[in-house]
């Protein structure tokens, strides 16, 4: 078994609003298949966690400094699109089968129930030392 993260970014696909600008039913129906899909996975026993994140405005970055105290700052503040918005941590047999996950996740019904097709990253957790000399 290999562990792929699928990172979920505010980037909406083919939809032009947020879902906070959707109606209740599309808002529903988005979360309804997404939910289903991850009932699935656990059913299956290749959920290991999903989690959302909160909006950028709680974030910090952290940057150590060599003779002072870590430097801390407010943001990120990328363009909304590069905005991380939450992952989802599979445990599956191959690539093959994490990409036919993040492609379920990316059908997820938008306004008027059109797939709204958002980017998923798909990337594989290091597992050795020799995945860090695979660039």
């Amino acid at each position: 078994m290999t562990k792929f993260l699928l990172l979920m970014n505010h980037d909406g696909g083919t939809s032009t609003t947020t879902m906070h600008e959707w109606s209740e039913a599309d808002r529903q129906a988005h979360l309804d298949h997404l939910n289903a899909t991850l009932d699935r996975l656990r059913e299956n026993g290749e959920l290991v966690d999903v989690q959302g994140l909160t909006w950028p405005k709680h974030a910090k970055v952290v940057r150590a400094a060599s003779v002072t105290a870590p430097v801390v700052t407010d943001g990120p503040y990328a363009e909304a699109k590069e905005i991380l918005a939450g992952y989802t941590l599979i445990d599956v047999e191959s690539e093959e089968r994490a990409l036919e996950i993040a492609a379920e996740q990316s059908s997820a019904p938008g306004p008027g129930g059109v797939p709204i097709e958002q980017p998923i990253e798909v990337r594989r957790l290091m597992e050795s030392d020799a995945d860090f000399w695979d660039i």
